[in-house]
């Protein structure tokens, strides 16, 4: 996510300041989609519309891209080469990452329908389509927001239980309070993705919040302390600079 706060300008949050209510936090798109020509062009309509959007040509760097768990919702064509949409779904979802999905593509058919909102698609737009019509359809989505969730999201030796807030490790588990548990599934839906302060403060609490950013750091201190009763290996690591991520310890 790039924060503007003016041309060429990133916004920089600083140490104990409130978040500004004034900043204008854009939306990151991720468009799979293998006609080149149709990828440039809807790319090119959604960055007018003031997405940031990111573009890649075959499921398996479609997939890759949307590990990351660095967008607000991705435009997924159906038959890509290497790996089809379906595919790459389903391994999205598996690995639990939440982030929405929009289902692109020349099919039409009921069946391919069921089968991307059975996969975890939260929506389905078939070709051609009026441009208009799919802007409509992402800012729904985005209002909706949260996407598809798991009841249980698990990495490494740790679950989070999403139905009951509660972090499990064997036998031992800790309840987490709602901002905890919050950040926590940011966390398990892209493991290893290093994410920001910024980044869990715009998630969170929202960029109209008068929380500092602070804050951000106490639940994360909490957080640790949890996994230690827990007894997991898992940990967050910062990398300084940049952010923090969720890992396997050693």
């Amino acid at each position: 996510m790039r924060y503007a706060a003016g041309p060429g300008k990133p916004l920089r949050f600083s140490r104990g300041l409130p978040y500004n209510v004034n900043q204008v936090i854009k939306m990151r798109l991720l468009i799979v989609e293998d006609e080149l020509d149709l990828a440039e062009a809807l790319a090119a309509f959604l960055e007018n519309h003031q997405y940031i959007v990111d573009t890649v040509h075959d499921g398996r760097s479609g997939y890759d891209y949307a590990s990351s768990g660095n967008y607000d919702a991705v435009i997924l064509d159906i038959m890509l080469p290497q790996m089809d949409g379906i595919e790459v779904l389903k391994l999205l979802r598996a690995k639990g990452i939440a982030t929405p999905v929009m289902m692109l593509t020349a099919k039409g058919e009921k069946e391919d329908r069921i089968k991307g909102f059975d996969t975890g698609a939260d929506d389905y737009l078939p070709k051609p389509f009026d441009p208009d019509e799919l802007l409509a359809r992402v800012r729904a989505m985005l209002r909706r927001g949260g996407g598809y969730t798991p009841n249980v999201i698990a990495f490494g030796d740790l679950a989070l239980d999403c139905r009951e807030g509660i972090l499990r490790c064997g036998n031992r588990s800790e309840r987490l309070s709602g901002r905890e548990f919050q950040v926590m599934e940011l966390f398990m839906r892209a493991p290893r993705a290093i994410v920001s302060a910024e980044r869990i403060m715009e998630r969170i609490w929202g960029w109209e919040s008068d929380a500092e950013i602070n804050v951000v750091w106490v639940h994360i201190s909490n957080l640790r302390k949890k996994l230690a009763v827990v007894g997991s290996s898992v940990v967050i690591r910062v990398s300084r600079g940049l952010g923090y991520s969720l890992e396997e310890g050693k």
